[in-house]
């Protein structure tokens, strides 16, 4: 049986029609940059709770969950109608694996690519010194329908500023008109090296390690693609260069 924390929304950020962020008051739980925890609520006398990364940096003062309105759902909706001051329930334990400290040492070039609410594991991890003391270049690709649902520009640009020349911030925006981003999916890019010409790093087997979080159909897709330029999947008894993960 999973215990629950009783938490405070300390505010709500609105995206768009279907994509929202919570920031939520509560003691704990403890986390690594790029776990999730189950967030949920009492619903008709049944507590419902799903996974969702987390956004924030382990040493920040609040939890923030960055998630979408998933139609036939139950819970997504509800915590989309939440406001400040409103109590809602997180896991008291963090789960995942996609983190930092399952990469390989060697690697020197750190690549996340991502798909909607995918980027906020990401997010996490770029928010804490880890990845600036470890890797020589670090890439985010981000992919979305519309320019206006790239959420957290603001934040991105403060990365681009701080960390220029290391960090390479990439948009696809697969229905409108890129502007300075690919008009594609991201897979399309990593087999045609659209994206490796358009930053200047290879992705090399030797120094590179990828990051994935998103759409199943572009997890699927771009396995696809770097298995072809000689990439595996990465296991703690097999070490690789691709790391997913499952929310559970």
């Amino acid at each position: 049986m999973k215990s629950w924390l009783t938490g405070t929304v300390a505010h709500k950020t609105r995206w768009n029609d279907t994509h929202y962020s919570l920031a939520i008051e509560a003691q704990g739980p403890a986390f690594t940059a790029g776990q999730f925890i189950r967030v949920g609520m009492d619903l008709e006398g049944e507590r419902i709770g799903r996974p969702y990364s987390l956004v924030n940096p382990p040493h920040a003062p609040l939890f923030e969950i960055f998630f979408n309105i998933v139609p036939e759902g139950p819970l997504s909706s509800r915590l989309a109608a939440l406001e400040a001051g409103d109590s809602v329930l997180l896991t008291e334990a963090a789960n995942g694996l996609l983190t930092l400290a399952e990469v390989p040492q060697h690697s020197r070039d750190l690549w996340m690519l991502a798909t909607g609410t995918g980027v906020g594991p990401f997010l996490s991890m770029l928010q804490t010194d880890e990845p600036w003391q470890r890797f020589e270049n670090v890439v985010l690709g981000y992919g979305v329908r519309y320019y206006a649902d790239l959420a957290y520009r603001e934040l991105i640009e403060h990365l681009q500023q701080e960390h220029a020349g290391r960090f390479h911030f990439v948009p696809y925006i697969t229905r409108e008109s890129a502007g300075d981003g690919f008009a594609c999916r991201i897979p399309e890019t990593i087999t045609d090296g659209r994206l490796e010409q358009r930053i200047g790093v290879t992705l090399d087997p030797s120094r590179s390690h990828v990051m994935l979080c998103g759409h199943s159909g572009m997890i699927g897709d771009a396995v696809n693609s770097l298995e072809t330029r000689g990439m595996r999947r990465h296991r703690r008894r097999e070490p690789g260069h691709i790391s997913t993960e499952k929310y559970h």
